[in-house]
């Protein structure tokens, strides 16, 4: 098992030269700051009365984040474009909290169960994503885009109709879309840095926002089967 373990990391590391290895340090520096940042937004929302998610912290997050894309990296703004991201990240965490609040209420280690299991495909996902050939996903691009449309036109559909069926179908295809999303933006980083780009913060974000996206369909999905569940039972 040993042998086996050294030869992955070192065939790993032979793919990644000194730079990108560096760059994707950065990277996901940035995202563990984001995810914690998220955290504290979410603990703020559902155990404080000092902030809670509604219209106000919505805007708020969009302002951010519009701030962090039309912020160009000049080298000397890091600093304050790595706060616009923590800050979206906070409010994002704090727009969650109504949904946690709902799954707590049914099982609190749903949270838990929903949190690892994003960590372990996110991570699973990224290492497929890095050790298969330079830029064979990046043709998902389009794909992943044209699905996530007809996500949006199921949900916009469903408002009128009300069918379960349909929005199980959106729920299980936005959770197949975040996966996706996964492979694609980590593959697009590599390209991008290949290309000059440096900026590991805005890199971050994208991968923040599949992180997020993931655990946000794996708490409902979850949530679900455990009230299926304790109806069989009942």
């Amino acid at each position: 098992m040993a042998p086996t373990l050294t030869s992955f990391v070192n065939s790993f590391n032979n793919r990644l030269d000194a730079p990108l290895k560096q760059h994707l340090k950065n990277v996901y520096g940035c995202l563990s700051l984001s995810t914690v940042s998220a955290g504290v937004g979410a603990y703020v929302h559902i155990y404080t009365e000092i902030l809670q998610a509604g219209l106000l912290s919505t805007f708020g997050a969009l302002g951010l984040l519009f701030a962090l894309l039309y912020t160009p990296d000049n080298g000397k703004n890091q600093k304050l474009r790595l706060c616009y991201l923590l800050g979206f990240a906070f409010l994002s965490g704090l727009g969650m909290g109504p949904l946690l609040e709902a799954v707590i209420s049914v099982d609190p280690t749903i949270v838990v169960t929903a949190l690892m299991s994003t960590t372990l495909i996110f991570v699973s996902f990224t290492i497929s994503s890095l050790m298969a050939e330079r830029g064979s996903w990046l043709y998902l691009g389009g794909t992943l885009i044209s699905l996530l449309n007809l996500t949006v036109l199921f949900s916009f559909v469903n408002l009128f109709l009300r069918v379960a069926f349909l929005y199980q179908i959106r729920l299980y295809m936005g959770l197949f879309i975040m996966c996706g999303f996964i492979i694609y933006d980590t593959q697009l980083i590599v390209e991008k840095h290949a290309m000059g780009s440096k900026d590991f913060i805005t890199h971050s974000l994208d991968l923040f926002i599949d992180f997020i996206g993931v655990f946000r369909h794996l708490l409902v999905i979850l949530t679900q089967k455990e009230q299926q569940d304790r109806k069989r039972k009942n």
